[in-house]
Order: structure tokens, then C-alpha cells, then sequence
């Protein structure tokens, strides 16, 4: 199952790249319905690198379990570049996912700014139509917070703002 966001982004697809491959841009707009700690021995790099990333991850108070993120950086198409997570659950409730493909690309948006493209596809079996709400909810916050979050990205701002 799907889901798909598609936001013109009120920066330059430079700041953009930056800020999705930024974990503290990840812990801004995942808070506070998703905290992300990382289980790595020296914690989050300032940007994602390519490889695997072991986070726990909790629902306000209530812990959910452990995933690993999986990063890897597709070729670009044009002048969209482009970040996958192919990650997988190792303890809670992730470990129901049984595929998990979560795509984002930033380019230039026509009239300025940054069009940012951003696909989540999963299987969890029989469940996939019951999380698909819950994930479908969390990316339109995801979106939200990111066009909110955005205008700060410039070079020399804070991608944790």
C-alpha cells in the first residue's frame, strides 16, 4: 500500500537536501506524535549516510520498538535527488511490516522553490489496510511540519528550528 505527498516547498531544493537527509530535521517533524533516539554508538550523524541506522522510536510516552533505517541514495532523475529508506523493524510493533519502502526526492519547483516528493509503500500482510490510516495521518503531519519548517532551511539556519 501507498502513500504519497507531493508539497512545493518554500526554499531551495539545495536547503531541502540538506534538511531531509538531517536527522534533527526528522526528530522536528515527526514530534510530537514520534520521537526517534538512536541506538548507534555516537548517536545521529549530522547528516544520514548511506548504510544502516538502528533507532528506537516511541509514540509520545509509550515506547513502540525498534527499527533500523536503511539509507541508500538512488541515482538522480533529472535534477531530482533522491534519499530511500528500506528499513525493517527488529523489536515491537515495526517488526508487522513485512516491506518497507519510503522514497523522498526534492527538485526544483517551477515558479521557485523546491517540489518535494515523498512515497511511503508498505506490506504488513492482513494488517496493511489497517495501519494504512495511521501512516497516511502521520505524513500529513510529516507534511505539514515540513512546509512549516522549510522557510528556516537557508544556508547558515538552523535545520532544527
Amino acid at each position: 500500500m501507498r502513500v504519497l505527498l507531493k508539497l512545493t516547498l518554500d526554499c531551495e531544493p539545495d536547503d531541502a537536501w540538506r534538511a531531509i537527509r538531517s536527522p534533527a530535521v526528522l526528530q522536528r517533524v515527526s514530534a510530537p506524535l514520534m520521537t526517534f533516539a538512536s541506538l548507534g554508538p555516537i548517536g545521529f550523524p549530522e547528516l544520514w549516510e548511506e548504510g544502516e541506522h538502528a533507532v528506537q522510536i516511541s509514540g509520545g510516552v509509550l515506547p513502540l520498538g525498534e527499527q533500523v533505517i536503511a539509507i541508500s541514495f538512488p541515482p538522480a532523475r533529472g535534477d531530482a535527488r533522491i534519499m530511500r529508506d528500506s528499513g525493517y523493524g527488529v523489536r515491537g510493533v515495526f517488526t508487522l511490516v513485512e516491506r518497507w519502502e519510503h522514497t523522498m526526492a526534492v527538485s526544483s519547483a517551477e515558479g521557485g522553490g523546491t517540489l518535494y516528493r515523498d512515497q511511503l509503500s508498505f506490506d504488513a500482510g492482513p494488517l496493511t489496510p489497517v495501519l494504512w490510516p495511521m501512516y497516511w495521518s502521520f505524513w500529513q503531519w510529516r507534511g505539514f511540519r515540513l512546509k512549516r519548517l522549510a522557510r528556516y532551511w537557508a544556508p547558515g539556519g538552523s535545520l532544527s528550528q
